[in-house]
């Protein structure tokens, strides 16, 4: 504990409170990706295999298998798919308000990586420019006994809360738009599972196919 204390000092020292924060935020920052690592997992994002089997069979008229299918998913999207299998008076925009529900749950947390992202940089920036300032007032105190040293050793001192602001950005970023993307192939996945169960290709929206009696009218 003593020397986490001594290096956190350390830290406080050479880069001052901005880096102190950026320390803080990029603990932070890591704590939610693997929070949303695990809700991923949970949920089963992009793990639909059953989902997408169970529309097949629904699309080609064997709502039995399709019942079937969608009883084996584990998918957080599974629910939807046997609410719009229940019945065909369940409104289109009922089921895209469903699914909107989950994605944002599976959203919570990405738009405070997002601005991690943005303003890490920018917290970074700041603690430079407030180091350049204490470099070159230390520079004028020294008057004519001017050191380069003394203004060198300041400038790398300050550039440091750049080097960090961007060490806990660029991966912030880059984890963030590996999100977005998964979560952009899960609308298109969810949506294509609707469109295949409210409108089929095969006969009566699911039903097995039934054979039919005509009856066909006497002349008198």
């Amino acid at each position: 504990m003593t020397q986490i204390t001594e290096f956190l000092m350390r830290i406080l020292d050479l880069g001052g409170a901005v880096v102190m924060v950026l320390l803080v935020i990029s603990v932070l920052t890591l704590a939610v990706i693997l929070y949303k690592l695990w809700q991923f997992q949970a949920a089963r994002v992009g793990q639909h295999k059953k989902l997408l089997e169970a529309a097949s069979h629904w699309d080609q008229g064997r709502a039995a298998q399709a019942h079937a299918a969608q009883k084996q998913s584990n998918s957080y999207l599974s629910p939807i798919l046997a609410m719009a299998m229940s019945s065909d008076d369940v409104p289109a925009d009922r089921l895209r308000a469903e699914c909107e529900v989950r994605f944002s749950k599976l959203e919570s947390g990405m738009r405070f990586l997002d601005s991690v992202a943005q303003l890490a940089p920018l917290l970074g920036l700041f603690g430079t420019v407030l180091g350049m300032i204490e470099a070159f007032q230390a520079l004028q105190d020294a008057g004519s006994q001017v050191d380069p040293s003394i203004l060198a050793g300041g400038i790398w001192v300050a550039l440091l809360t750049t080097a960090v602001g961007l060490a806990v950005a660029m991966p912030t970023a880059l984890v963030l738009s590996w999100f977005e993307s998964r979560m952009e192939a899960e609308r298109i996945t969810a949506e294509q599972i609707l469109l295949t169960i409210l409108a089929p290709q095969g006969q009566g929206g699911g039903a097995e196919p039934a054979a039919q009696n005509a009856t066909m009218p006497q002349n008198a």
